[in-house]
C-alpha cells in the first residue's frame, strides 16, 4: 500500500494523551507516515455520531468525546490498538478504500492465529461470526488520515457490556486470546508489522 512508513510502538498510554499527539503529528510540516502500535488505559470513546444513551453505566471509567467516526467504544489494557498517520491524499487512497484495507489486515492477522473471520456489511469492523473482534474508527482531514482500528487481544471485556457497543444493544464481542490461548500484544504487534509491510 504505503513505502517507507515509520512503525512506533507507544506502549500503555492514556487515550487522551494520544488523541493530542496525533492531532499534533497530522499538523507537522515534514508529516511523515506513520503506523502506530499502543494500548490505553480503561476508557469509554465516543465517536463524532455517538449518543450518549449507548452508555448504559461507565462505573468509574473515563468519557472521551473523540472525532473519530463512529459511535462508543472501549478501550484497555489487552487490546491492541492500530493508529494510522497517512498522507492519503499523496497516496491517493479514498477513505472507503482505506476501512476496506484495515479490514482485510485483520482479516489477514487472524488467519495467521487460524481464526475465521467476517465482515457485516454497513457495520465497519471485524466479526467472527456475529461477535465483534476489532472496531475501525477514522478521521480524514486535509488529506490526512489518523485513529485506526482496536483489535481485542487478551483483555477484560467486561466493560463491553456496560454500553452498546458500536450503537447496537446486545453486541457481543469476543477477543483472540478465546481461540489461540498463548497470544499477546507483542507477538500481534510483530505478525501486524509483518503484514502491513506489504499490504
Amino acid at each position: 500500500m504505503i513505502k517507507d512508513i515509520n512503525f512506533k510502538n507507544l506502549g500503555l498510554i492514556d487515550y487522551s494523551k494520544a488523541f493530542y499527539l496525533m492531532k499534533n503529528h497530522i499538523q507537522e510540516k515534514d508529516f511523515k507516515d506513520e503506523i502506530w502500535f499502543l494500548e490505553h488505559n480503561p476508557v469509554f470513546t465516543l465517536g463524532t455520531a455517538a449518543d450518549t444513551k449507548h452508555i448504559l453505566s461507565t462505573n468509574k471509567i473515563p468519557v472521551f468525546q473523540s472525532d473519530r467516526g463512529g459511535e462508543v467504544t472501549y478501550h484497555g489494557p489487552g487490546q491492541l490498538v492500530v493508529y494510522f498517520l497517512i498522507n492519503v491524499k499523496k497516496h491517493k487512497i479514498g477513505p472507503k478504500e482505506f476501512v476496506r484495507k484495515l479490514q482485510d489486515f485483520v482479516k489477514e492477522l487472524l488467519e495467521q492465529y487460524s481464526i475465521k473471520s467476517n465482515f457485516i456489511e454497513g457495520a465497519p469492523g471485524v466479526y467472527i461470526n456475529e461477535e465483534k473482534i476489532a472496531s475501525i474508527g477514522m478521521r480524514f482531514s486535509r488529506g490526512k488520515s489518523y485513529h485506526g482500528v482496536s483489535i481485542n487481544v487478551d483483555m477484560n471485556l467486561q466493560p463491553f457490556y456496560q454500553i452498546n457497543p458500536c450503537g447496537y444493544e446486545n453486541l457481543s464481542v469476543t477477543q483472540i486470546s478465546n481461540y489461540f490461548e498463548k497470544i499477546d500484544i507483542k507477538k500481534v504487534i510483530h505478525d501486524s508489522i509483518a503484514i502491513l509491510k506489504n499490504i
